[in-house]
């Protein structure tokens, strides 16, 4: 009876002290983007200064089997039931314990870290609070190709990678739904990121343009590419990569001319200071051949003059 009576009193000091402590989660959802950092954050009363050898901290991921994020009992880190998937990943900013708050950082973020994380605060009394944090990784560059494969029949290609799976919607100039001529394959990477190749055939003219859009549906967002029918004699027409090459050519021809300008402006000096020297004696010899000259007729003139004097 006497040990009845003892439990029943723990059980209700037990659910008293639960009751007083309690975990809050500032945010229930998170969003991040493949390979940046996110930190999530629980938080608890401290009433006063902090005791970290009363404190317990736990953070796991609850998948199909329950993964081990990070443990901190009673003041102590422990690593050793770490799951693989997080090693060298994980941050508890610890000098925000003493505010009440437990930051968890998780960096290089993969697709497999989205799921629901619970946040176990042992103080006293104990509490926990789940988190949900989904990752994306956008489809932001899109691969483009254009050829030929006969009289006014084209092939256009768009390439991506990203997650979740994005829908492929090609469009013409009018913006009328092409789709339907489309096809579209997806392959799943290492990284658990999808490549989406789409394939439109179509017949259409010179000077004409299409438009591909990866739609995310569960992000709700979209990324587009325009694709040009041009005329090339090799039938592989304008895109990304021959933008880069034509950049690359016109940087090319703009230096050479600069460098044809300064080359032709050292060697007009080196001439100007080749010709002046010569000029120089030119004029000398002018000058000489001027005095000589006026010597001469000075000469020749004085006899006439005594001549008419006599007279």
């Amino acid at each position: 009876m006497e040990k009845a009576l003892l439990l029943y009193i723990f059980l209700f000091h037990w659910h008293f002290l639960n009751a007083l402590f309690t975990v809050e989660a500032p945010q229930s959802l998170y969003t991040v983007e493949h390979g940046n950092n996110v930190t999530m954050e629980c938080t608890f009363p401290v009433n006063g200064k902090l005791k970290f050898r009363d404190l317990s901290v736990t953070w796991e991921k609850k998948d199909e089997l329950k993964k081990q994020v990070y443990v901190l009992l009673k003041g102590e880190e422990d690593f050793k039931s770490q799951h693989s998937d997080f090693r060298g990943r994980i941050k508890l900013l610890k000098e925000n314990l003493n505010l009440g708050q437990s930051l968890l950082q998780i960096t290089d973020v993969k697709l497999r870290d989205a799921g629901f994380y619970r946040c176990i605060i042992g103080y006293g009394g104990a509490d926990y609070k789940t988190i949900n944090l989904k990752v994306k990784a956008p489809y932001r560059t899109i691969t483009q190709r254009v050829v030929s494969t006969g009289e006014n029949k084209w092939k256009l290609t768009c390439q991506s990678e990203g997650y979740p799976q994005a829908e492929v919607i090609w469009k013409n100039r009018k913006y009328e739904d092409l789709t339907d001529k489309a096809n579209t394959s997806y392959e799943t990477g290492s990284d658990q990121r999808y490549r989406v190749t789409s394939t439109l055939t179509i017949k259409s003219r010179i000077d004409e343009i299409f438009h591909c859009i990866f739609w995310n549906k569960e992000l709700q967002e979209n990324t587009s590419a325009t694709l040009h029918i041009a005329d090339s004699a090799d039938g592989v027409l304008w895109t990304d990569s021959r933008r880069f090459v034509g950049a690359i050519l016109i940087v090319t021809a703009l230096f050479g001319s600069v460098l044809l300008f300064m080359l032709c402006i050292k060697k007009a000096r080196a001439n100007k200071d080749n010709r002046t020297p010569a000029a120089s004696s030119s004029i000398a010899k002018l000058s000489k051949d001027k005095d000589t000259r006026d010597c001469r007729d000075a000469s020749f003139e004085e006899p006439k003059y005594m001549q008419i004097e006599k007279t």
